[in-house]
């Protein structure tokens, strides 16, 4: 940019007391009223957190240098910022702030650093995966709005490791997708499909994640689960997870997916299921009832919240496309 186009406020005579409010001035040009709000409050917090903690030079060289550590390792195929993200809660904190759930409804987890965009579609019937290892588990689902009407022609994004713990991505030696599809929901609202038993396995911990994991005396594992995501024009995206019962980490996930909503059972078929889907009567089986929410009910929540949250937190603010900007009225 052409300074000589620029009017920017002066700065001089800075100290630890004015710095803030100097760099929140200079900052306050932008035209985008959102990006002006977020920076305001990222440079009051991080200036705070140096204040409060007396932050050494040495300690943010540190920080600085595992910062890039973290992005020279992220690939196509691995994602080491979304675990950064992930093991600091802060992944779960967004999605909770930005696809609020009214009662009754799904709710929504973490991502993870696995998804893919190579996922094949599946006819209802078909197995995901094709590790033989893995107990044969059926998947039978429903999907209906807040209202309890079936949602037809949803795409669902389905994935999960393999016996062993690992997403296809982390073997070098793949040739393709698996353990993941794509799947449309009928007009009853119903996908049904053959999968393995999800199985507990560690996020990756090679790297600096792991790294900060074991300074901070925490283990990397994750307990078992099937991921979906549920795209439809009309409903608020949602990405989402079941956990089995019981696992060894329900309590300790590495990335504080788990909510008691999504913890479920693996039963048997039983002669209903053994019948209706072709399988023995003791083959292993995850039911679920998903219940999507409009993208209208979301919004409304999603505003009711920021302004509640805002107003006890003193900040005056007014929504504007869904999100808080600074009300200066």
């Amino acid at each position: 940019m052409d300074p000589s186009q620029v009017k920017l406020p002066p700065m001089k005579d800075l100290t630890v007391d004015n710095i803030t409010e100097n760099t929140i001035r200079i900052n306050s040009l932008c035209q985008d009223p959102r990006m002006k709000y977020v920076l305001e409050r990222l440079v009051t917090h991080l200036h705070d957190f140096a204040r409060e903690t007396r932050l050494s030079s040495d300690e943010w060289m540190t920080g600085l240098r595992f910062l890039t550590e973290v992005g020279q390792i992220c690939t196509d195929v691995r994602q080491e910022f979304i675990l950064l993200s992930d093991v600091l809660g802060l992944s779960i904190l967004v999605d909770s702030i930005d696809h609020p759930k009214p009662p009754g409804s799904t709710e929504g987890t973490v991502l993870g650093p696995f998804h893919t965009h190579e996922a094949e579609e599946m006819p209802y019937g078909d197995s995901m995966s094709h590790d033989p290892k893995g107990e044969p588990l059926l998947v039978v689902c429903t999907l209906r709005d807040t209202n309890g009407n079936p949602i037809e022609g949803v795409k669902i994004d389905i994935w999960e490791t393999d016996s062993t713990g690992h997403y296809d991505v982390q073997h070098p030696d793949r040739d393709g997708p698996d353990g993941r599809c794509i799947m449309r929901s009928d007009n009853s609202g119903i996908f049904w499909f053959h999968a393995i038993t999800p199985v507990p396995y560690p996020i990756p911990h090679d790297g600096p994640v792991g790294k900060l994991l074991k300074k901070l005396h925490r283990h990397p594992y994750r307990p078992s689960h099937m991921h979906f995501m549920f795209q439809k024009e009309g409903f608020d995206h949602l990405i989402t997870a079941l956990y089995l019962r019981n696992d060894p980490y329900e309590s300790s996930d590495a990335v504080f997916g788990v909510k008691d909503s999504l913890v479920v059972d693996i039963g048997r078929a039983g002669p209903e299921y053994a019948k209706k889907y072709n399988v023995s009567e003791d083959h292993a089986l995850l039911t679920y009832d998903f219940v999507l929410v409009s993208e209208a009910e979301t919004a409304e929540l999603r505003a009711n919240n920021s302004k509640v949250a805002l107003d006890k937190l003193g900040l005056k603010v007014k929504i504007v496309n869904g999100l808080p900007v600074p009300d200066l009225d």
